[in-house]
């Protein structure tokens, strides 16, 4: 009798755990990855001036600037969740100073213009919920071009100071926008 006890608990442990694992299907990578880029124009181990979180698109053999993302239209900058800079400090983006905090970012890209929008409105998913009277800032910044084919959407900072940019690139176009703190 107890061997069989035994067993019947053996058999409902087993199929417990079986059931378990198999109710946690996991989602695989998504096709979008998320990246974080910070500022930090004294090296790795001084505090950041900015730090932007986007998703990163890949081109994979598709126009995407002026077609899947047209030209004209405000755009999320990036893919899903709508990208985000956080700011440790004051910053000038071109000519508009930002106060320190967290803001949306979405452009409106063009063969020869990028809009880059600042906007209060924070976690929203794509350009759906953008609100153009929550804008808190607009840049406009000439578009150039990359010297070579860039697959993966990308966002950094280079430089210092006076010389610092934020810089966008993607396909055989990159934006630079200027700023300081």
């Amino acid at each position: 009798m107890k061997k069989l006890k035994l067993i019947t608990l053996a058999v409902i442990l087993l199929s417990a755990s079986t059931e378990f694992a198999s109710a946690q299907k996991l989602p695989g990578l998504d096709p979008s990855p998320a990246d974080i880029s910070y500022f930090r124009p004294d090296g790795r181990n001084a505090a950041p001036v900015a730090k932007i979180t986007y998703g990163r698109p890949l081109k994979k053999g598709r126009t995407m600037l002026g077609d899947v993302e047209p030209f004209g239209k405000v755009w999320r900058l990036g893919a899903n969740e709508t990208t985000e800079i956080k700011l440790y400090k004051d910053v000038t983006f071109g000519d508009k100073t930002l106060k320190a905090g967290t803001y949306s970012v979405y452009a409106i890209p063009d063969k020869t213009e990028w809009t880059i929008i600042f906007n209060s409105k924070l976690d929203t998913w794509g350009a759906y919920a953008y609100e153009e009277a929550k804008d808190v800032a607009r840049i406009k910044v000439p578009a150039g071009k990359t010297e070579s084919e860039v697959e993966a959407f990308t966002i950094m900072f280079d430089g210092k100071d006076a010389t610092a940019a934020m810089v966008i690139a993607w396909e055989n176009t990159m934006v630079k926008v200027p700023m300081k703190y």
